[in-house]
């Protein structure tokens, strides 16, 4: 089972998209696939009509659970997408709270780790929405993946939330004691724009040996997707910016050891 997750420190930079995104691929093509929404907003949660304000399990549940020296099967909480092998863990606003609760007590970091590890046998992948935020459920996030993609968007104050997410990077490192490879992905990209092809000049300038060599685009089929439910690939599978993420999605299997024919195989 391979752990993505997608995290950066700066909002509005198209993180829950890319996830779902990326998910509804995996799952159309033919691989097991859970989403986790660690992001106390919900947004992802929200996209598939959860209400995270009125949840009966999320995430936070995995996190009382442990608080409480509680059993709990992670399964018990995992919700349906409507999409054919995709799954979702939901958010719920209990999350917000976790920082204040248990933010000091030892371990804390390493539970969703250790919830997924029960999932091992379900899914072939996990996709995690992080929060934006530098705290218990970050940490938790990045502890528990073995890959990090970061999408940022073509502007110049995206660009400043790369520089704060690879300093974040460098201080989980430490305390991981493995490696974790990060992607950077040029999200939102509008090519029209001076600001945008500038920005992605500073990308490639700065961040060359993590930089996806590709760009996801502006496109509204996207925001369209989200109004229906459905993921872009169901909504919109010719789409720019379908076409592009299913770019991103065939980079990424190459560059983690994983090859599309590996889902044939397991069918």
């Amino acid at each position: 089972m391979k752990v993505w997750a997608v995290a950066n420190q700066k909002g509005g930079v198209a993180k829950t998209t890319t996830t779902v995104a990326l998910g509804g691929l995996l799952a159309g093509w033919g691989f097991r696939v859970l989403l986790v929404d660690m992001d106390p907003h919900g947004s992802m949660t929200s996209y598939f009509r959860y209400d995270p304000d009125n949840i009966d399990t999320s995430v936070y549940n995995l996190f009382q659970a442990n608080a409480e020296k509680q059993p709990l099967r992670v399964e018990s909480l995992i919700c349906d997408t409507g999409t054919e092998g995709l799954s979702l863990l939901p958010a719920s606003l209990g999350q917000a709270t976790l920082d204040r609760q248990a933010g000091k007590l030892n371990g804390m970091g390493l539970i969703l780790k250790g919830g997924l590890k029960q999932l091992e046998d379900e899914y072939d992948y996990v996709l995690i929405d992080c929060p934006p935020l530098l705290g218990v459920l970050l940490i938790n996030a990045l502890a528990a993946c073995d890959q990090l993609i970061i999408p940022v968007q073509t502007e110049f104050l995206a660009l400043k939330g790369l520089d704060r997410m690879t300093h974040t990077l460098k201080m989980v490192l430490k305390a991981r004691h493995r490696p974790l490879p990060y992607l950077v992905v040029p999200s939102m990209y509008d090519q029209r724009t001076r600001a945008a092809q500038d920005s992605l000049k500073v990308l490639r300038q700065n961040y060359a040996e993590h930089l996806w060599p590709g760009v996801i685009p502006v496109d509204t089929k996207l925001r369209d997707a989200s109004k229906s439910g459905l993921t872009p690939a169901e909504f919109a599978p010719r789409s720019r910016a379908v076409i592009a993420y299913g770019a991103l999605l065939e980079y990424l299997l190459r560059h983690t050891g994983q090859e599309l024919a590996s889902a044939e195989q397991d069918t």
